[in-house]
């Protein structure tokens, strides 16, 4: 993975795995609630990104079950995939202090 910043469809993603593990469809559907429904991502998509997580070694494989006999597999994050979530959320909140002074300040000089 390339680091910082991070595309907000994986940053979304790592929040979702980032308050327990979940399979495909309920990471698709949390990243909906998250972004308030903002950003609904496609099943291509999100597995995807879910298979370069993995090679990035972000993600892991937590279980997989069969439900009405189709397999589901369960992701959740790994130490570097929670450090690097803490690092962007920390860079987000920075850039957004660092807007908020600025505009301000605009504002006070109008």
């Amino acid at each position: 993975m390339g680091g910082l910043p991070l595309r907000e469809s994986t940053f979304l993603i790592l929040a979702a795995l980032a308050a327990e593990p979940q399979h495909g469809y309920s990471v698709l559907e949390d990243v909906r609630r998250i972004s308030e429904d903002r950003v609904r991502l496609r099943a291509g998509t999100l597995y995807g990104i879910l298979d370069r997580l993995r090679g990035d070694g972000l993600i892991e494989l937590d279980r997989e079950e069969v439900v009405a006999s189709r397999l589901r597999r369960y992701y959740r994050l790994t130490t570097p995939g929670f450090d690097l979530l803490s690092a962007e959320t920390d860079r987000l909140h920075r850039n957004a202090a660092a807007a908020d002074r600025r505009l301000r300040l605009a504002r006070r000089t109008d």
